[in-house]
């Protein structure tokens, strides 16, 4: 064998196991949509400590992940796609929300279902939304003795 043959076969390896990682990281972290679950969208206030990958939870329990954020230049919010199982159905009603894990832990999407007979159809969007809440803020309100909400 060559020296070039041997760089090439080399190289085709380097490239196979590197897409194979990317593969392996998507699916891992749950970045990319599952071919059995559906996306829903909301609008955000503020999305401190949310990023793609995020987990989207109901009742506690992960069922999806954050799998696009991005700032809407007309309106300066910030547009969240989450990604659902198709075995969870969402009411109509439901309101979501950016929560945080404890005082120290970090945010996740919170899905507050609704009691509508009917469900959020794939693609919607949901329109109750809350946005995090800054916790230096509630505490320079508390320090200042602020009744103003």
């Amino acid at each position: 064998m060559s020296e070039n043959t041997t760089e090439t076969i080399i190289g085709a390896l380097v490239i196979a196991l590197a897409a194979g990682f990317l593969f392996f990281a998507t699916e891992a972290t749950g970045i990319a949509p599952k071919k059995d679950s559906y996306e829903l969208t909301a609008s955000f206030r503020s999305a401190d400590g949310i990023s793609v990958g995020t987990e989207v939870r109901l009742a506690g329990v992960k069922i999806g992940t954050v799998t696009r954020l991005e700032l809407n230049p007309r309106t300066f919010r910030a547009e969240a796609a989450v990604s659902i199982p198709n075995a969870v159905e969402i009411p109509e009603d439901s309101a979501i929300l950016v929560s945080q894990d404890g005082l120290l832990g970090g945010n996740y999407i919170e899905i507050l279902p609704g009691g509508a007979p009917f469900n959020l159809e794939p693609g919607t969007e949901i329109e109750d939304t809350q946005g995090s809440v800054s916790l230096i803020s509630l505490m320079m309100k508390l320090v200042s003795g602020d009744q103003e909400q």
